[in-house]
């Protein structure tokens, strides 16, 4: 029997295991450690801050995913050996055969932004950011992207839209004003400009304001400023933090010289042999230069390709899936709608993204994806 040790029951660490559990059955024990009691399912989060869902509604005990074939370990881990394929988690050490990384990003709030707003990325930041939405009574909103890169890279906008749709309902359009700040060029700028321009169109449209190029240096209890001088005064303030490598792993000799675990980006193995790594956590160059996007639905599909040739490995055979930089998002523009974007991210030379007209049905996919999320896993 082979150990598995995964790191992290986010999206690719819950797929891994579920896949190599049904791939490799009998012949595998795996654990999954994870450092959060609560499991959030983060697509859901933007709902969360609109009051379209209840705290309760967003999470799931992370000790749940306990079952045969999958053990759960609980708590921080300490240290990371992948000379060896070991790691240290509440002061005892667990040895395995494979490992996979993927412990996601670390997100760190700069400039005080905590004290002054709402990290919606987070469980307590989308509760506290509708607790003060629902008390609302006009005034000026502003969405802050406070650092590149960031994941999800739709949700500022998506964030936007249905903050719009939930002034727009309670009447208060004419009193209050929405704005997005962000160091980016154009929204989701990897995915080049005609989707790019396709958000931006939408966004604009519902009158929300967008400035692009607008890298935060200083915040205080009513007032942004930026890298080139300009300064925007808000009164609820909603913002993403800066995404940083785990500590965990920039102490390990896993990263690159960026400080995320580069890997084959094929096969998601990383320079030592039997060690994986998936998700936010990595760093993908693409043929443009820039990066593969952080978001889940890539850990996804690198984690059906990791389980596969790790199942592979354990019976003689060689690797025989490779992940292809294809993915798919859908973006929420309230109302009750919803756009699907899909694409070629390992094209060449460039991403080919593309964004199906948006309506009611993509809103109910992802829904449907939300409650067959919690079916099958938790």
């Amino acid at each position: 029997m082979k150990n598995i040790l995964i790191l992290g029951a986010g999206t690719g660490g819950i797929i891994t295991a579920h896949e190599l559990q049904k791939k490799a059955g009998d012949k595998v024990k795996i654990t999954l450690f994870e450092k959060e009691e609560k499991n959030v399912f983060v697509p859901s989060l933007l709902w969360l801050m609109v009051g379209k869902r209840s705290p309760q509604q967003v999470f799931r005990s992370t000790k749940s995913l306990n079952r045969k074939g999958i053990e759960v370990v609980l708590g921080n881990i300490e240290k990371i050996q992948p000379e060896n394929i070991s790691l240290n988690v509440n002061g005892k050490s667990y040895h395995g055969d494979f490992m996979v990384v993927a412990l996601g990003a670390s997100l760190y709030s700069e400039h005080n932004l905590p004290q002054y707003g709402h990290n919606f990325y987070t469980l307590d930041g989308a509760t506290s950011f509708y607790n003060k939405l629902s008390t609302f009574k006009g005034g000026k909103i502003v969405i802050l992207v406070s650092s590149l890169p960031f994941k999800c890279p739709a949700a500022p906008y998506e964030a936007a839209m249905l903050i719009e749709s939930y002034i727009r309902k309670k009447g208060l359009k004419n009193k209050t004003e929405i704005s997005i700040y962000t160091p980016e060029t154009q929204p989701m700028p990897v995915t080049g400009k005609e989707l790019g321009n396709a958000v931006k169109m939408m966004v604009e449209q519902k009158g929300i304001h967008y400035f692009t190029e607008h890298q935060v240096t200083s915040v205080n209890q009513q007032t942004l400023t930026f890298s080139n001088g300009k300064t925007a005064d808000y009164d609820l303030l909603a913002f993403t933090p800066k995404h940083i490598p785990p500590q965990v792993i920039r102490d390990s000799t896993l990263p690159g010289k960026s400080g995320w675990i580069d890997v084959n980006r094929n096969t998601m193995e990383t320079n030592f042999s039997g060690i994986f790594a998936i998700g936010d956590n990595t760093i993908i160059p693409l043929e443009s230069g820039k990066p593969l996007p952080k978001a889940g639905v890539f850990a996804h599909y690198q984690a059906e390709t990791v389980a596969q040739n790790i199942a592979n490995r354990i019976k003689g055979e060689p690797d025989s899936k490779n992940f292809n930089g294809v993915g798919q998002c859908f973006l929420e523009l309230g109302n009750g709608k919803a756009g699907y974007a899909y694409g070629n991210f390992y094209a060449s030379p460039s991403p080919v993204v593309k964004m199906k007209n948006p309506g009611f049905w993509w809103h109910w996919e992802k829904v449907w994806f939300e409650k067959y999320w919690w079916f099958k896993y938790f």
